[in-house]
């Protein structure tokens, strides 16, 4: 059934765990998965590359998720942006929102959880 190229996710998380976890199980369905725990390191790959789906986290040392999460809209529209943060408000869901964020998942979250965001997420991708 899949014909199209596998969809490709860049992870960003200061936490090394989070990458850790999601990598191998999103590898194992498919995906083709980057991980960066660095803000700039992840910046710096998005403008060589254009990903399918961004998961980033929003307090981070340096760049922040917001302004990485801009960026990433700026440089790819068509790329759908995941926040994932263990400081969840209805502010910055709210500011993510409207900076066209897919959707915001507040941590500690289920791996089924974000597999199905990840597939939602896809659906809209091959819908446009």
């Amino acid at each position: 059934m899949n014909t199209t190229r596998n969809t490709t996710i860049l992870i960003l998380d200061d936490e090394p765990i989070v990458g850790k976890r999601l990598k191998p199980s999103l590898e194992k369905k498919g995906y083709v998965v980057e991980v960066f725990t660095e803000s700039i390191e992840a910046l710096k790959r998005v403008k060589e590359q254009d990903f399918d789906i961004v998961i980033t986290d929003l307090k981070m040392e340096g760049i922040d998720g917001m302004q990485f999460l801009s960026e990433v809209k700026e440089r790819s529209p068509r790329t759908e942006v995941i926040v994932i943060t263990g400081f969840a408000t209805m502010e910055t869901a709210k500011e993510s929102f409207q900076k066209g964020v897919f959707d915001f998942l507040a941590k500690p979250f289920k791996l089924g959880e974000i597999t199905a965001v990840i597939q939602k997420a896809e659906g809209k991708l091959h819908n446009n």
